[in-house]
């Protein structure tokens, strides 16, 4: 099963609520993944073991993964295009 993670600098709530969301739309369209919410101070711990990382501000750096515009779970503007990201990673 692959695994997303989320993170933002602004604590969890973000986070958490777009981790549910993209869960629950992974879940509606029977795709298997586990989507989970971490704290941005120990990012780099998750990372080692995402398969992708579903980003609510523009990242500094790059990743060895594919960065997601979480962004766009929240206003839904793209929200689809990246939703398809997600689902391609997880059937790959």
């Amino acid at each position: 099963m692959k695994k997303f993670i989320v993170a933002c600098n602004n604590g969890v709530a973000t986070s958490q609520t777009i981790a549910s969301k993209v869960q629950d739309m992974l879940d509606t369209r029977g795709v298997s993944a586990k989507v989970e919410a971490v704290d941005i101070r120990s990012i780099d711990t998750y990372l080692a073991s995402a398969d992708a990382y579903i980003c609510i501000i523009a990242p500094d750096h790059e990743f060895n993964i594919p960065v997601i515009n979480g962004v766009a779970f929240l206003t839904g503007v793209g929200e689809e295009e990246e939703l398809q990201k997600l689902i391609d990673i997880a059937n790959s």
